[in-house]
C-alpha cells in the first residue's frame, strides 16, 4: 500500500510542480542589488508560478508561495558554472536542497530578517538547516493535495488546518516547517500563539511557539519580528537618476532656469539689488521722478504736434474740396 501511494504522490508531484506558462513578474529582484544585501539567516520568499503556487496563494491569502532560507555558500555544492549553492529549501517531490541565489532572480521575491538574531543562534539555524539537506518529502502528503484541484469555496478559517492534515508528518514545503523548525532551535519567534494569564493587576504574556506544520511562507511577511529588507532602497535611492522610457529628461536651460518671476516680462528680480551708499535716498527718489515727468513731458509734446498737424490736414482738404 505504501508503494502504491508513494507512486500516486510522485505522478501528482510531478503535475503540480509544473510552471504555468506566461508568468511575468512584475517586480522582479535586481540580480546586484540582492546579492549585496542578503545576509545569513535571512529568509527569501517568492512568488511561484507553478500549480501548487497557486493552491498556496489561495489557501494563504498572499503573494508569497515558497519560502527559502540564505545560508551563505555551501561547501562542495555549486552550479556548473561554479555559482556556489546558498539556499536551503524544501521542495515538493524533491525534499530539502540547496539552490544557488540565481534561481529565483527572475521572480518576485522578498527579503525578511530576523531582528536582532546573534551571531551564535544565526549560525545555529543556518547549520540546523544545512544538516537536513537530503531528508525526503512525505509523498503521504501529496495526496492530501488533491482535494485542492478541484475549485471548491472554502472558509477563510479553515485554510490554514487544512495545510496541515496529512498522514502525521508535517506538510514542509506549504508551511515552510523546515525553515519554521531551525528559528525554533534558538527559540526565535515567528508568530507566536499569545495568551494571556494571572489576575487583572498583574497580566502577563505567556508564548506558544505553534506547530511548524502550521507555519506558511506570508508568516514571515507579516511577523512583528522580521523585518522586510528592500534591496533598491537599503543604500540609499535617488530617484532622479532614473531613466523613463515615455519621458525624457528635461532640458538643463529649461530645467535650471525655472523662476516664479521670468526675466523676459520685465519682472522684478526676486533678490533685490545693492543699495547705492553714496547718493542719499532722498536724491535717488527726486532723480527717478524728475526723469518720469521729463518723459511724460515729452510724450504729450509729441502727441499735441501730431494733433495739431491732423487738423491742419483736415482744413486743407476741406478748402480744396469747396474750390472744386
Amino acid at each position: 500500500m505504501g508503494t502504491v501511494l508513494d507512486s500516486v504522490g510522485k505522478v501528482i508531484a510531478a503535475y503540480l510542480s509544473k510552471e504555468v506558462p506566461g508568468y511575468e513578474p512584475f517586480t522582479p529582484s535586481d540580480p546586484e542589488h540582492l546579492r549585496g544585501v542578503i545576509e545569513p539567516g535571512d529568509v527569501l520568499l517568492v512568488e511561484g508560478n507553478n500549480r501548487i503556487s497557486g493552491i498556496i496563494k489561495y489557501l494563504t491569502q498572499s503573494t508569497w508561495s515558497h519560502a527559502a532560507l540564505y545560508v551563505g555558500p555551501i561547501e562542495g555544492a555549486e552550479e556548473p558554472d561554479g555559482e556556489p549553492h546558498v539556499l536551503i529549501e524544501a521542495n515538493i517531490g524533491e525534499g530539502v536542497t540547496s539552490a544557488p541565489l540565481s534561481k529565483y532572480f527572475p521572480y518576485h521575491t522578498r527579503v525578511c530578517r530576523p531582528v536582532g538574531l546573534s551571531y551564535e543562534d544565526r549560525t545555529t539555524v543556518c547549520r540546523y538547516a544545512i544538516n537536513r539537506i537530503g531528508f525526503g518529502y512525505d509523498t503521504k502528503n501529496i495526496i492530501d493535495l488533491m482535494r485542492f484541484l478541484f475549485p471548491l469555496p472554502i472558509p477563510q478559517r479553515w485554510r490554514r488546518r487544512m495545510i496541515a492534515i496529512g498522514s502525521g508528518d508535517p506538510t514542509k514545503i506549504i508551511c515552510s516547517a523546515l525553515i519554521a523548525q531551525a528559528f525554533d532551535a534558538v527559540r526565535y519567534p515567528i508568530l507566536p500563539k499569545i495568551t494571556k494569564a494571572g489576575s487583572r493587576a498583574a497580566r502577563r504574556e505567556i508564548l506558544h511557539i505553534r506547530d511548524s506544520s502550521l507555519y506558511m511562507p506570508r508568516d514571515f511577511d507579516i511577523s512583528p519580528y522580521f523585518e522586510v529588507v528592500k534591496p533598491t532602497i537599503v543604500h540609499g535611492f535617488d530617484y532622479t537618476a532614473l531613466h523613463w522610457a515615455d519621458k525624457q529628461k528635461p532640458l538643463e536651460e529649461v530645467a535650471g532656469s525655472f523662476g516664479v518671476f521670468p526675466e523676459t516680462f520685465g519682472a522684478p528680480p526676486l533678490v533685490p539689488e545693492a543699495a547705492d551708499e553714496e547718493a542719499p535716498a532722498e536724491v535717488a527718489a527726486g532723480q527717478m521722478m524728475r526723469e518720469a515727468a521729463a518723459e511724460m513731458t515729452a510724450t504729450f509734446s509729441e502727441h499735441f504736434v501730431l494733433l495739431n498737424e491732423l487738423a491742419t490736414y483736415r482744413a486743407r482738404r476741406c478748402a480744396q474740396e469747396v474750390a472744386a
